[in-house]
């Protein structure tokens, strides 16, 4: 079979190519230029860029077997994310691969304004000695507000507080007690603007968050505050803060950010109190060899069909740990689901009981539809292009939560319905300090079986000798019976017989069983 191929686009680092390894036809072309981009994408698996190359519409609708984009750096303002999803392509991107690098920058604009640093270090360039002119301020025993404390707040926060500063925080999606864990009381921004000596901006571009540090934000701050954005350009409105900083009621602002970019004309940087850089945030080695070695690896999940946590179209925020083992519990749900109905369903419950229902479980819908369609369908199914084969297909699915499950710490039920009316159902748990991965019920009656390559689901009518014939079957094909667990709603009533085997079950062996014990349904389910 020949080699997935994967486009670099623009100029990554040496640690990307080592990280993806030797399974890819790596190609390489000038994604700046669109021609020349175009007719590469073509016939590509994957695409890594930065930020240089536009992966739009246009882009993804020409490359016929995409299924990775992957950007090495945070924003996405190059891609396309909807058109992409629509597609089946998965989008990635390397979220934490420039926080130290920008929360670093951060504190360096801070320390810089509070010491007039760039304008002390012009003024000795040209030839000046003026100690006097260039008094600065200490941080010691002032006042930091940490505007949006996600990641790099968090880390902007850490770092102020050893410098011996009182910590605000505000973030109004932040609990008070995670920001008392790092030392920070949760206020409002109100409050925040009144009291800090200095305050740092670390929230997302939103409708919401554009201006939000404005002109009436900038008549309620404390006199002589300094103020530094490094998160992104338009959040400090910049002719509000010229106003301020010239009225004096800001005193100095450190910028990393432009509401346009690239700016070199800013009334800003005609003010001697601004330091200004030309968005430097993630530009460290570090960060960027970090970016190329995140999404390559996220290249080779993808490619594989895996799920890819930093994934943007798949589920937004970050998977749990305690929902991650759950995942591939899920996807083999799925499939014995699938393997039980003979068929796709035309309606699917994912139900998750227990202490993980807390968390966001989106993912395992994800895993059960991925699961459905594994060994249904000739393509490759992905978290991506799942959902988009369930809405072709007309499968509708529901994700259900319940915070208490009574036998189990954690239960994941699948429940599918045919377009005939017949309802099917299979549950599984993970249980002990290994998480070990177990069959629990199907179709509503309890089993403990532990999933393994190849399965044996039966239904017959509860009679003696049922499981003699079975394993004389069995025997003389063979196949070796590595585990069995019996059911029966009553004795005489109906029963289920799940077996775990070394090896598979051909079609005419389960004819033989089927037809020998009069079995209302034989499945053969192969995980391999």
């Amino acid at each position: 079979m020949s080699k997935p191929v994967v486009l670099i686009a623009e100029e990554l680092s040496p640690a990307t190519m080592e990280a993806l390894g030797p399974d890819f036809e790596v190609r390489h072309c000038n994604g700046a230029d669109r021609a020349e981009l175009l007719a590469a994408i073509v016939d590509v698996d994957a695409i890594l860029v930065r930020s240089a190359t536009k992966v739009d519409a246009e882009a993804i609708a020409a490359a016929k077997s995409l299924r990775v984009i992957a950007r090495a750096g945070v924003g996405l303002d190059n891609v396309d994310v909807p058109a992409a999803t629509q597609a089946g392509v998965m989008v990635v991107n390397a979220p934490t691969s420039n926080i130290v690098s920008a929360a670093e920058l951060a504190i360096t604009l801070l320390l810089s304004v509070a010491r007039r640093v760039p304008a002390a270090h012009a003024s000795l360039k040209a030839g000046e000695w003026k100690r006097s002119k260039f008094t600065g301020v200490e941080l010691f025993e002032k006042t930091i507000g940490v505007v949006g404390l996600g990641r790099i707040g968090v880390l902007v926060a850490q770092r102020l507080s050893a410098f011996g500063m009182k910590v605000l925080a505000y973030d109004p999606y932040v609990q008070a007690g995670r920001a008392a864990q790092i030392g920070a009381r949760l206020v409002s921004l109100d409050e925040l603007l009144a009291e800090a000596d200095f305050i740092t901006v670390h929230l997302p571009k939103t409708p919401e968050t554009v201006g939000l540090i404005g002109e009436e934000a900038l008549r309620k701050v404390k006199p002589g505050v300094r103020i530094v954005n490094a998160a992104r350009g338009g959040i400090v409105d910049e002719k509000a803060l010229y106003d301020a900083i010239v009225e004096g009621r800001v005193a100095g602002a450190g910028l990393d950010v432009w509401a346009k970019e690239p700016t070199t004309d800013s009334p800003l940087m005609t003010l001697e109190q601004v330091v200004g850089v030309p968005h430097l945030g993630a530009s460290t080695d570090e960060a960027q060899e970090r970016a190329g070695i995140a999404v390559a690896r996220s290249v080779r999940l993808a490619l594989a069909g895996e799920l890819v946590p930093d994934a943007v179209n798949v589920q937004g925020g970050v998977i749990a740990e305690d929902v991650r083992p759950g995942i591939p519990l899920t996807e083999k749900l799925g499939r014995i689901l699938s393997a039980l109905i003979g068929a796709v369903p035309q309606s699917l419950d994912v139900v998750v009981r227990g202490e993980i229902a807390e968390q966001d479980v989106r993912v395992l819908e994800l895993a059960a539809l991925r699961g459905i369609f594994a060994d249904v369908v000739e393509e490759a199914v992905t978290y991506v292009n799942a959902p988009v084969l369930a809405k072709e297909r007309g499968l509708e699915t529901r994700l259900l939560t319940e915070r208490v499950s009574p036998d189990y710490r954690n239960l994941v039920t699948l429940a599918g319905t045919t377009a005939d009316g017949a309802q099917f159902s299979v549950s599984g748990t993970l249980t002990g300090p290994r998480q070990v991965e177990k069959i629990v019920e199907v179709d509503g009656l309890d089993v403990e079986v532990v999933p393994t390559e190849h399965m044996l689901f039966l239904r017959y009518e509860d009679k003696p000798g049922v499981v003699g014939v079975i394993g004389q079957h069995l025997g003389e094909a063979g196949i070796n019976i590595a585990g069995m667990q019996v059911s029966r709603s009553s004795a005489g009533g109906e029963a289920l017989v799940a077996l775990t085997v070394d090896s598979a079950v051909s079609p005419e062996v389960l004819e033989a069983i089927v037809e020998s014990i009069g079995a209302v349904s034989g499945r053969v389910v192969d995980l391999a």
